[in-house]
């Protein structure tokens, strides 16, 4: 079969198209006619070389996210039958083939059936960032109705899925993003009040919004010094949830509010096969929440093929993508 592939780390030049051998079926996994697939910054992270606990063999297959039909099914499947249209973040890591080729082995645990009301590229953008945003939002900081919660990143791939799960769950969200457009985006997804970061300081912004007390949960999807401002916007015994957390802080602001820090990194379920059935258990509630019109995912205006690999990771990396970046499969 034809498959992107990385022989080595490094930029988005090393990607190549190549003939590999097609997956074999085995038990508890099914084949995927591969459809679609979304870039998420991990992919990036991985095809860099930055990540190497995660990082596939080479030469690797990346991506996680995926949409197709299953073409085979493996012995003790009963979830799925061939025809069923799938999606899942289900491989391109560690010990996994991924999402970048005709077809792609996967666990029936990571996977659910694909939302009837979106197409392939839409249900493709959703498995990594909602699993993302739910695990931290739901599972870890059990964020409740009435809440204050911000969430940083209006239009990112988490960021935009995180206001919509906040809303649902009853609590008052407020979001930040860079330019009137952002903004405009981040109220339509649900939020009750968008920030202008580069307007106002988070003293501010907690002042204007939070009579100086702070907010309840904070969601950071940035990192680096947006974790720190994150700890800044945190109210007394606040949470803040993480999900870029590889780089050094100073942690006395979690001891003088006596704040609770909680880091998510999804993959690590991926790849500890004991775990994985917690997201195909959450996709499937996603399934309904799409369903039912409760939740959207925000798709750039830019779509990209399979050979185009190289330049959709260019363009993520650029910061100029307003929700996820989705690849068609055209082979």
């Amino acid at each position: 079969m034809k498959a992107q592939v990385i022989k080595k780390f490094g930029d988005s030049s090393v990607f190549e198209i190549a003939e590999v051998s097609k997956p074999e079926v085995i038990p508890g996994h099914v084949i995927i006619q591969v459809k679609a697939t979304s870039v998420n910054p991990i992919d990036i992270k991985v095809r860099s070389g930055f990540v190497p606990a995660v990082s596939p063999e080479f030469p690797a297959v990346l991506h996680g996210d995926v949409a197709g039909i299953v073409t085979e099914v493996g012995e003790g499947v009963t979830e799925f039958k061939v025809g069923d249209e799938v999606y899942g973040c289900a491989g391109g890591f560690k010990g996994t083939g991924g999402a970048l080729a005709e077809y792609m082995l996967a666990d029936v645990q990571l996977l659910a059936r694909k939302p009837n009301n979106l197409t392939m590229e839409q249900s493709a953008a959703l498995p990594l960032v909602t699993i993302t945003a739910w695990e931290s939002l739901y599972n870890r900081a059990n964020v409740q109705k009435g809440q204050t919660v911000l969430v940083h990143a209006a239009t990112g791939g988490v960021g935009h899925i995180a206001i919509q799960l906040a809303k649902l769950a009853g609590a008052k969200v407020f979001t930040t993003a860079s330019s009137t457009n952002k903004l405009t985006i981040g109220k339509r997804l649900g939020a009750d009040i968008a920030i202008n970061y580069r307007e106002q300081s988070v003293e501010d912004y907690v002042q204007e919004f939070t009579d100086g007390k702070g907010f309840d949960i904070v969601f950071d999807t940035v990192g680096g010094e947006n974790l720190d401002r994150s700890f800044q916007a945190a109210a007394i015994n606040g949470t803040v949830l993480a999900i870029a957390a590889r780089s050094t802080h100073d942690l006395s602001p979690l001891h003088s509010k006596s704040l609770s820090l909680h880091v998510t990194f999804m993959l690590l379920k991926v790849i500890n096969k004991n775990q994985r059935q917690d997201h195909g258990k959450i996709l499937r509630e996603v399934t309904q929440l799409v369903e039912e019109g409760k939740l959207h995912p925000l798709i750039d205006e830019k779509t990209f093929t399979f050979d185009q690999v190289s330049e959709a990771h260019t363009y993520l990396e650029s910061n100029k993508a307003i929700g996820k970046v989705v690849l068609i499969n055209e082979w």
